[in-house]
């Protein structure tokens, strides 16, 4: 039985379909060194479901595609209409729809390392003569994990050194450039959130000083760290 609002699926409609020959030689290949497990799901083409395992520049990973296709009604005593998608549409759209809305991502010089080919490509292939798009889409890919580093730094400062605040691509993105330095990498478990005793808001007990209010919560912790304030 369907769900309100779920896509029908083929084998619940007592209809028949008109399916058009697959064209063999109609494929793309979607090449990732982005280092995330990506799984893509269309529930209205079938086929709708593209899984990419995580890449890097060193070793991409890759998805060949096939064309895919959705049906039209066109009368409901009429075989449904089958309307083919090229796997030029197909590639795009798994690439754009996944990056797309991704924080920090501008869909231009600041994206995930993610691209499609046109055409069947191996790996070897790909590195051979591929190499200029895979220099690129790493620099994009670099920009992108700078900005995330960035917003880090900022949010880490802003929060009195929340580490709710900082997200998994940018503690990816930190560990990709090799700035394991970085104070917000420590793993989140580690640091227990107090309550600002002034005005009640969540804070790391590190910092004597609440974000919030401003307020000295810990005034033994200030002196230690040799903090002054203007009265």
């Amino acid at each position: 039985m369907g769900v309100v609002g779920q896509f029908p699926l083929l084998s619940d409609i007592k209809r028949r379909t008109i399916r058009a020959p697959v064209n063999p030689m109609d494929k793309c290949t979607v090449v990732s060194i982005y280092p995330k497990h990506i799984r893509e799901t269309k529930p209205t083409i079938q086929p709708g479901y593209f899984e990419i395992y995580p890449g890097s520049y060193a070793k991409p990973e890759i998805l060949v595609v096939g064309p895919s296709s959705w049906w039209k009604e066109l009368d409901e005593n009429q075989p449904l209409l089958e309307i083919p998608q090229s796997s030029i549409q197909i590639a795009d759209s798994v690439v754009k729809d996944y990056i797309n809305g991704i924080y920090g991502c501008d869909m231009g010089e600041h994206v995930p390392g993610l691209f499609y080919i046109p055409g069947e490509w191996s790996v070897k292939r790909i590195k051979e003569e591929k190499k200029p798009d895979l220099d690129e889409a790493n620099r994009k890919q670099r920009n992108w994990f700078g900005f995330l580093v960035k917003a880090a730094d900022a949010m880490w400062a802003r929060t009195n050194g929340n580490p709710l605040t900082i997200s998994d691509d940018m503690r990816m993105a930190a560990r990709e450039l090799n700035l394991i330095s970085k104070e917000w990498l420590r793993d989140v478990e580690v640091v227990d959130l107090v309550r600002c005793k002034a005005c009640g808001t969540l804070k790391n007990p590190q910092f004597p000083v609440c974000p919030n209010c401003k307020a000295i919560d810990d005034p033994e912790k200030a002196k230690a760290l040799g903090l002054t304030f203007v009265q």
